[in-house]
């Protein structure tokens, strides 16, 4: 299990980016209005589709839709091919980060958190 590592894009410059390979089983540290992005990197042979799941993730009742969206799942990611790439903006799924927050179906893909 690796803990993938964010790299601070702020300030002036160039700057080395941590890449962190999953493996069966990997966490993430969301900070709230860090302007954050999850780049998945798919260097595999095959298409995978990744789970990103907050353990304190429950549910949130939806404005404008009069509806209770069960998030308790976690949040799956579209099938990422092989050679692809993803960026997800964390802040867009904020209610699927509550709690530990871990990453299944992902082995070996090259993942970054980058922090704005």
């Amino acid at each position: 299990m690796a803990a993938i590592t964010a790299t601070s894009m702020q300030g002036q410059g160039p700057r080395e980016i941590t890449v962190t390979t999953l493996g069966a089983s990997d966490t993430l540290v969301y900070k709230t209005n860090a302007n954050a992005t999850l780049v998945l990197n798919n260097v595999t042979a095959g298409a995978l589709t990744p789970l990103i799941d907050g353990a304190g993730a429950t549910s949130v009742s939806v404005a404008g839709l009069g509806a209770v969206v069960d998030t308790s799942g976690g949040f799956l990611v579209s099938s990422i091919g092989a050679g692809e790439t993803a960026a997800i903006p964390l802040d867009t799924i904020s209610e699927y980060l509550k709690g530990v927050i871990t990453i299944t179906g992902g082995d070996a893909i090259e993942a970054q958190l980058l922090e704005y």
